[in-house]
């Protein structure tokens, strides 16, 4: 099975967990490319001074000296970046320069012949003719248990809101934001994680789920999850009041 992946270019959690994933799926599974974007945390494209001082702005000068020297200290010295791990397995990286529903996006895509497509951390809303490019369909991994917390930043929200249970979902993407119907949900306890422990353990977890949901795909074999938007609840990024609130309750970004 033709495998495309897409994702961003992001420097702290993807690394490692993309080279997981690329070493323990089926043999018969081949990841032919991975489109990657620019890393956009805030849910859409921005200059890298915008996302600077958005990121300050909102949370606050510690979090953003924190991951400021996990940025620079990725860039710089890291061993293993996203682009380096796609390299080493051999995965062709498309850049695109337009949006991902672009015509021109979509022929550079279908020119891997994709069986299937998995969005991971993937920063643009798909239409449907990226939906349906692939005839084995178009996943997405979301670190919460929906329908709940659909949305951005699911790890702060389920903190903030004192949740005891999370997860991941891997889903068949449609037209709406993460919506559509789940093929793989497992749960974890949120125990006494800080964000940034819950993040990793999140990604990490999604891996295997997303290997559970390739070998049911290539089976063709499975049983759908419904995603009921009756039940869904739906979060956008944090703001400054969100982050006091979430601060104020003993909660930890790391």
């Amino acid at each position: 099975m033709r495998i495309l992946i897409i994702t961003q270019d992001e420097p702290f959690f993807l690394a490692e967990n993309i080279d997981y994933l690329l070493r323990h799926l089926p043999d018969q599974s081949n990841v032919v490319g991975c489109c990657l974007f620019d890393a956009s945390p805030f849910g859409r494209r921005e200059s890298f001074v915008r996302k600077v001082v958005k990121t300050l702005y909102i949370f606050g000068p510690g979090f953003f000296l924190h991951y400021s020297v996990r940025f620079l200290a990725n860039r710089f010295f890291a061993k293993k970046k996203l682009r380096n791990v796609l390299l080493l397995h051999g995965v062709s990286i498309i850049k695109l320069t337009h949006s991902i529903n672009h015509p021109e996006s979509i022929e550079i895509l279908k020119s891997y012949d994709p069986d299937l497509l998995i969005s991971i951390a993937g920063n643009q809303l798909f239409k449907k003719s990226v939906i349906e490019l692939a005839p084995k369909g178009c996943l997405n991994l979301h670190t919460a248990l929906l329908p709940k917390y659909r949305g951005l930043m699911p790890t702060f929200w389920v903190l903030k809101n004192d949740e005891k249970e999370t997860g991941v979902s891997v889903f068949f993407v449609d037209e709406g934001i993460d919506s559509g119907p789940i093929l793989v949900q497992d749960r974890i306890q949120v125990d006494n994680r800080s964000q940034q422990d819950l993040i990793r353990h999140t990604k990490k977890i999604g891996m295997d789920a997303i290997i559970k949901a390739v070998k049911l795909i290539d089976g063709d074999d499975y049983s759908l999850i419904e995603n009921n938007d009756d039940e869904m609840t739906y979060y956008s990024f944090p703001n400054r009041k969100d982050v006091r609130a979430f601060l104020k309750s003993g909660k930890r970004f790391y």
